[in-house]
């Protein structure tokens, strides 16, 4: 990788993670477009990090501002400044980081001498609690579009920056696929209601639709990963196996607007690997990806990436080499997966079933029975784990006390299984709050409050008694309620962003800083309802803050695939089923990419089965589920 330069001929990106480095360092976005940049002749990135309070508080009273880990350069000089948004409560950060780098907060405010700020990200999907303060946002996958914005950028510069000019930047920036740009863009309002989002000028899209790369292998990013000078959060190597999911979780935004599944090929994989631990020192390796035991092949390809680099190194002795499979699936997970990944340092195990009961799986459409997951447990303890994670969401629609209690009942039945295998057997359940976010077919649904998610955590407790092989540990039911604020808010609820920024409250997503009572404030302030925003049911056809956004989906798809959770249907992985005509393949003209053609266990495509489990679910087909007429070939199936 080509290092930084310092160059006033060049585009210069400030690629900034709003959270502290040591968080922030490992995040694969950011990494891959530094390494994109900076291998173009026009163009140079580096990097910075949201500096801790204690640090802020001195370069505030030094008047330092925000400058890159790569040349210490002031981020003010800088030609773009953008950020990763990857959770929601970082938002009062990127507003402090604009601060910092002495770039006026709100993009009105700027003149054609301020750096443009650009953001991108999951929460981009939803761009309008920060519409006021970033000038543009990217929508999807950013390794394409980083390049087109780099041109755009790279002519006004060359052209001087006449006096006046930002407007014209940002209206040509608003042409490119997948870019967003909230002032070339009008919103009205009909009291509490948003009426609509309309373009200001003819040339600007009504409907921003986001970007997708449609083959991984052409883009085998980051051949050379960052290796932190500090401790960090997941110091290993991470190889990206795949993007995307189609097994369809209702309240899993990361599947829904990551469509749709493309893998990368295996060979590729395995020379990435293989490149990257010669590189790196490092001696773990994390195959990343939505579900990556879903990735074809994964045990041969475990296999492989535990013997990776046999020539020297780390990975000489497999004993050595750990391997990190997050998100596993529990109905994917076998006997021969957990045999190749126990060849490997055995580190623990994270299973998410999500909910406590079948009934509850079905309306999440989280299809996995209690035999599916004690079949993985069992063939992950006898291997040699002895202890594992189980992360569940509480608050889920139609959620009941006994669905509930479930979640002690399969924790504690796990822990039994597990101590067949060793006495050292644990568990621990991971519970977090259920925050509906956008794109989801969950985005109508009123989230719960947080006293009812205190007495759900208590009821769990409560279930488990004095199990001492089960710990809990739960997400403060409160900050859901400020992420349900940042999520589904529309453009007026950036004056609440910038009113709890302004009272102090950054690095919101750490539980020591974490305050709702500064939220609830600022909505008061702000004349804004929170429980309105937060707590309430959506109606169909209400205007959404992010309907100009275009994630792929059919709006109707998402709408009837509520009723269905309502309903308790299920729907299988459209993988192994006809196309339900989502969108997210026939609006693209791109079919999902799976190495292999034949069904998990043997299966044939086109069963009315969950092909992964063998089990028959209750999924009643419509019009909507089939293959229309204006799908491609195979309609994306």
């Amino acid at each position: 990788m080509q290092r930084p330069r310092v160059d006033s001929n060049l585009t210069s990106w400030l690629l900034a993670y709003p959270d502290t480095y040591e968080i922030g360092l490992p995040n694969q976005g950011l990494q891959i477009l530094y390494e994109l940049l900076n291998e173009r002749p026009d163009a140079t990135a580096e990097r910075a990090y949201a500096p801790w309070i204690d640090l802020e508080a001195e370069m505030r009273a030094h008047r330092l501002p925000l400058f890159s880990v790569d040349t210490h350069r002031a981020a003010g000089e800088f030609d773009v400044i953008a950020f990763n948004l990857s959770a929601e409560l970082v938002f009062t950060n990127v507003l402090n980081c604009i601060d910092l780098a002495g770039v006026p907060v709100r993009s009105a405010q700027r003149s054609d001498a301020d750096p443009l700020i650009g953001a991108g990200g999951h929460c981009a999907f939803n761009p309008e609690p920060l519409a006021d303060f970033v000038d543009f946002f990217v929508v999807g996958d950013g390794e394409e579009v980083v390049g087109e914005i780099t041109d755009v950028v790279g002519a006004w510069k060359r052209s001087g920056k006449r006096a006046g000019t930002r407007e014209g930047l940002l209206r040509d920036l608003a042409g490119i696929e997948g870019t967003y740009v909230p002032s070339m863009y009008e919103v009205s309002y009909d009291g509490a209601q948003l009426v609509e989002v309309t373009p200001r000028y003819p040339d600007v899209p009504p409907l921003v639709a986001k970007r997708t790369v449609a083959d991984l292998a052409d883009w085998p990013y980051p051949r050379r990963q960052l290796v932190p000078v500090t401790e960090v959060v997941h110091d290993r190597l991470s190889v990206e196996v795949f993007r995307g999911c189609t097994r369809g979780c209702r309240f899993c935004q990361a599947g829904m607007i990551t469509r749709p599944v493309r893998e990368r090929p295996a060979a590729q994989v395995r020379e990435m690997v293989s490149a990257g631990l010669e590189r790196s020192g490092y001696d773990e390796v994390s195959l990343m990806s939505l579900s990556t035991a879903d990735y074809s092949g994964i045990a041969e390809l475990v296999r492989d990436t535990v013997t990776a680099g046999a020539g020297g190194g780390a990975a000489t002795d497999p004993s050595r080499i750990s391997v990190s499979l997050p998100s596993l699936r529990v109905d994917a997970f076998t006997v021969d997966v957990a045999a190749q990944v126990s060849r490997a340092r055995r580190t623990g195990l994270t299973f998410a079933p999500e909910a406590g009961s079948w009934r509850l799986r079905q309306i999440i459409n989280k299809l996995i029975t209690e035999e599916d997951l004690y079949s993985a447990v069992r063939s992950a303890y006898s291997q040699g784990w002895h202890r594992m994670k189980l992360y569940f969401l509480t608050g889920l629609p139609s959620e009941m006390d006994p669905d509930t209690e479930a979640i002690a009942h399969l924790a504690q039945s796990c822990a039994r299984i597990g101590q067949e295998y060793t006495k050292r057997a644990s568990v621990t359940v991971s519970l977090g709050g259920f925050v509906p976010k956008p794109h989801t077919p969950f985005q109508w649904f009123g989230q719960n409050p947080p006293d009812e998610l205190a007495r759900k955590v208590r009821l769990v407790r409560s279930a488990l008694g004095r199990n001492r092989r089960v710990q809990l540990k739960w997400h403060d039911p409160a900050a859901s309620t400020a992420e349900g604020i940042a999520s589904r808010g529309d453009r007026r609820v950036g004056a609440a962003i910038e009113y709890v920024w302004r009272k102090g409250g950054t690095f919101q997503e750490w539980s020591e800083r974490f305050d709702l009572t500064l939220w609830e404030e600022a909505m008061a302030a702000c004349g804004l309802d929170l429980d309105w925003y937060v707590h309430r049911h959506r109606g169909e056809h209400e205007m959404l803050p992010w309907d100009h956004i275009g994630a792929g989906l059919h709006r109707d798809f998402l709408w009837q695939d509520w009723q269905d959770a309502l309903a308790g249907h299920g729907l299988p992985d459209c993988r192994w089923t006809p196309c339900y005509d989502c969108g997210a393949c026939t609006e693209y003209g791109i079919e999902h990419i799976v190495a292999s053609p034949v069904a998990p266990n043997g299966g044939s495509q086109g069963t009315g089965q969950d092909l992964a489990t063998g089990h028959v679910v209750p999924v009643e087909l419509r019009p909507r589920q089939l293959a229309g007429a204006g799908a491609p070939a195979g309609g994306g199936a």
